[in-house]
């Protein structure tokens, strides 16, 4: 498989830099890490309609969020809604290193997007950021009349291991009777053994190998029967059938695309509609990277045409 040629000049600027491993590093100064390359991979963030800091109610204590409005909207109109997670492994992010991607989809799908702080690990093991993952997502449906939202038209969505709280949260909503309207899902972990071949492909020269999601999950995880967990894994649930109806983001070049794959066919063996937009010469989190690498507009424009559709 060839990189895209974004792809090539941004690990030769990684090679020249010569940042540390994350997973060499303990998870206080991962996360100054990876904060740190935000800025340098990201866009200046886009401007919104306004946004708003606020809590909601959590199994462990008030759960930061934030929320947005795309611009444009009309002030007192109730907005579709997308509640994202972002990504960072259980470990790192939060709602200020995915702001930009939050802002560009809340203008390009002509929403609002409820974005959430869930509680991290290793402080706080699984099945914590899938509690606070729920929670926001009830929230947004029960108080939507509170944050200017209409709960007929909720989606959850999120990237990496946001992707993977999406994809549970969406199997939690279909079990609780939450007609949700879709699930985005980019690059998602769906499957926590880590026994796909992606990841005996991907081990060596990019930011995400193989050895870097181990370390992500011996954080995350408090035991090996987790990892069968569907709330962990939703790979592993018995049944994906009456979940929303989801677009699955897949680059290529990452450990996690026969997760994504995987869960894509699942959703469609199990009678839901699925969108897969896969990038063949993409790596890892390259829909955060929008600076570097152009494939990023198409992969966000894609995911807005995508809600825009399922809200229309």
């Amino acid at each position: 498989m060839t990189l895209d040629p974004d792809v090539e000049r941004l690990l030769e600027l990684i090679k020249t830099a010569g940042r540390p491993a994350l997973d060499s590093l303990p998870p206080p100064e991962a996360r100054v890490a990876y904060k740190a390359g935000r800025t340098i991979l990201q866009p200046d963030p886009a401007e919104v309609a306004s946004v708003r800091d606020l809590t909601v109610p959590g199994p462990g204590g008030p759960i930061p969020v934030r929320l947005y409005r795309g611009i444009g909207t009309e002030a007192g109109r109730k907005l579709p809604c997308l509640v994202y997670y972002h990504g960072g492994g259980w470990v790192i992010g939060d709602i200020d290193s995915h702001d930009v991607i939050c802002r560009r989809l809340a203008n390009g799908a002509q929403c609002a997007v409820l974005s959430v702080d869930y509680r991290l690990a290793p402080e706080h093991k699984f099945p914590a950021a899938f509690d606070d993952a729920v929670a926001a997502m009830r929230f947004a449906v029960d108080q939507a009349g509170q944050i200017g939202v209409d709960p007929n038209r909720v989606a959850v969505g999120g990237d990496s291991a946001g992707g993977n709280l999406a994809a549970a949260a969406a199997l939690a909503g279909r079990d609780a009777g939450l007609a949700l309207t879709q699930q985005v899902l980019i690059y998602p972990a769906t499957d926590m053994t880590m026994s796909l071949d992606s990841y005996k492909r991907v081990t060596d020269g990019f930011p995400l190998v193989a050895r870097t999601m181990g370390w992500f999950v011996d954080h995350y995880l408090r035991n090996e029967a987790d990892k069968y967990d569907w709330r962990a894994s939703p790979l592993h649930a018995a049944s994906l059938r009456g979940t929303a109806p989801a677009i699955v983001v897949v680059a290529a070049h990452d450990p996690l695309a026969d997760d994504g794959l995987a869960y894509a066919r699942r959703l469609e063996q199990d009678g839901v509609r699925v969108v897969s937009s896969y990038f063949s010469g993409q790596l890892h989190g390259f829909v955060s990277m929008g600076k570097l690498l152009r494939a990023s507009d198409t992969a966000l424009e894609t995911i807005s045409a995508v809600l825009r559709n399922a809200w229309a």
